[in-house]
């Protein structure tokens, strides 16, 4: 154990990775419906580890991680913040209005009641509110206040050990109320409403999150025996979300055109969505094994909306809007931010979306412009673009307002932010430059967070148990209360106030506060993704504003305990 304590002390960088592979390890352990996560379980094992060793990450190393991953965070929220500000989307802030409220006054009680000082008040409305971003622009705002080093090390320990507790028992309490009580309190049968709105937004009743197991778009060679006389547009509109590719008489192939009139015995490739090639042989004539000739490979492009006019617009309008034009193409997959929506006629598609397209390459180069822009696969992460606006985002964070005697600053957490959010929607407007792929952004994203959530768990655990045995009991009711009240406040406004359909309503519940486990298993008791479309907006809205509340609970804070 000695040699352990020393090598652990001596190399903190080993420290570090071992609280990351352990952490992540924790994080993977599921208990009924709820696990932790990867930076909740690295935050609890670097604290159990700074109980028993003596080790301190260097502070650059804290910042830049935390720069990082707070301009990558605002970089993936920015263009669905800024799409999000329309009237249809923009009543779901609605939820953030009334997170950020509640926690705040639930904060201020705190402080009054408990006595909290201004790191354990900062970490408790961090952790209750499931933001971990907030820990990081507290942290930052402390170290600028007028007091003793020591002083602010106690006080940004405590923001690590108040947000381990509160996190755990705010992740819980919004696992629970979402999937499980929630339903209950509103008398529905979750999956049956959610079944419902499938329908309304243009699905079958019979579908679900489940990934099929045969392939939405595929390809079928038929011979022309009912279809004789026919044209090819002719043969298309019979059949649908499906199209004539390619077209072999006698053994040679054909120029392809809409009026061209098919003849007994051709063999035609037809490529389309599975449902509508189902019995499709009874139009045209025998299925047939595949020929080699006629074989083709459909292409895929990873497409940001860009195309003006086309904020908020559903996809059944879009489609309208193509229907000559996007013949040969389909949509497979829709993508706001990290999160992926349900292909439906009535699912919004905003400015900034990703729309997953396949098709003949000769398609998709005619319909790709005018969607918007073609993401370059080979181009994972513009270091120029990125770095500049990191850079930005320092220079925003040193401006600092005094008011009073509390200096108010951004600080590198709510400068690197708002930098992020700006160069993420100058790439939705211009995507000709700045590409950050969204598996390059994550594991910057996660990377980032964790190593700084692990050197604030490890200068936490010295003052863990004292900080534990000082406010006892208090702390994790306090967490539950910060969860639960918001959560039940946004509950009557949706359902009763707004009349939300109950998929939207627990959809906005878990999305005021960035609760991905929550809205999972909303998903879960859902059978499929329609919580996701009130989720994703109001995700947008939380995401950026309450990681701004981190200085804003420590002048607070700072204000009442003086």
């Amino acid at each position: 154990m000695d040699w352990i304590k020393e090598t652990l002390s001596s190399t903190p960088e080993i420290a570090l990775f071992v609280c990351l592979a352990l952490g992540f390890a924790v994080g993977k352990v599921r208990i009924w419906k709820i696990s932790l996560g990867g930076v909740a379980g690295t935050l609890i094992v670097a604290i159990v580890i700074g109980m028993f060793a003596d080790i301190e990450l260097n502070d650059q190393v804290k910042t830049i991680a935390f720069a990082l991953f707070i301009f990558t965070l605002g970089y993936i929220s920015g263009p669905t913040f800024f799409a999000s500000l329309n009237r249809k989307s923009l009543r779901y802030a609605t939820f953030t209005g009334i997170e950020v409220v509640s926690v705040l006054a639930i904060t201020a009680a705190a402080v009054l009641i408990m006595d909290l000082d201004v790191g354990t008040a900062a970490g408790l409305l961090a952790g209750g509110a499931t933001e971990s971003a907030a820990v990081g622009t507290a942290t930052d705002a402390i170290g600028r206040l007028d007091l003793s080093d020591a002083e602010i090390a106690t006080l940004q320990a405590n923001v690590g050990t108040a947000y381990s507790i509160s996190y755990i028992c705010g992740l819980i309490t919004i696992v629970l109320l979402s999937s499980q009580f929630f339903p209950l309190i509103m008398r529905v049968n979750l999956r049956e409403e959610a079944a419902k709105l499938w329908k309304q937004l243009g699905g079958s009743a019979d579908e679900d999150t489940a990934a099929p197991a045969a392939p939405a778009v595929v390809g079928r060679e038929y011979q022309v025996t009912t279809a004789a006389g026919q044209t090819v547009a002719a043969l298309q509109e019979s059949l649908g979300e499906a199209t004539v590719e390619e077209v072999s008489r006698d053994g040679g192939s054909v120029a392809l055109a809409p009026d061209l009139r098919l003849e007994h015995g051709d063999r035609v490739l037809i490529v389309g969505r599975r449902e509508a090639l189902v019995g499709a042989g009874a139009k045209i004539g025998e299925e047939r094994p595949l020929d080699e000739a006629m074989a083709m490979n459909l292409d895929l492009a990873d497409v940001v909306v860009t195309r003006k006019g086309y904020q908020a617009t559903t996809l059944g309008d879009i489609r309208k809007d193509f229907e000559s034009e996007r013949q040969g193409v389909f949509l497979q997959k829709i993508t706001r931010g990290d999160h992926e929506l349900p292909v439906k006629p009535s699912t919004m598609i905003q400015h900034g979306d990703t729309l997953r397209l396949s098709g003949a390459s000769r398609d998709l180069r005619r319909v790709v412009p005018m969607v918007g822009f073609r993401i370059d696969p080979t181009v994972r992460f513009d270091m120029v673009f990125i770095a500049i606006g990191v850079v930005l985002g320092f220079l925003i964070g040193m401006l600092v307002w005094t008011v009073g005697t509390i200096p108010l600053t951004l600080g590198t957490g709510g400068g690197c932010l708002l930098a992020g959010l700006l160069f993420g929607w100058i790439r939705s407007k211009r995507p000709t430059f700045g590409q950050y792929d969204s598996a390059a952004a994550d594991v910057i994203k996660t990377l980032g967070l964790s190593v700084f959530i692990c050197a604030v768990g490890l200068s936490s655990g010295p003052q863990a148990v004292d900080l534990v045995k000082q406010f006892g009991i208090g702390l994790p009711i306090a967490g539950i209360a910060m969860t639960a009240i918001p959560a039940f406040i946004s509950l009557f406004v949706a359902w009763k106030v707004m009349k939300l359909p109950a998929p939207l309503t627990l959809g906005s519940v878990t999305g005021q506060q960035c609760s991905t486990p929550g809205v999972t298993a909303v998903q879960a008791a859902a059978g499929n993704a329609t919580p996701l479309i009130a989720y994703t907006i109001v995700y947008a809205f939380s995401n950026v504003v309450l990681p701004l509340l981190g200085p804003i609970v420590v002048a607070m804070a700072h204000s009442l305990g003086s």
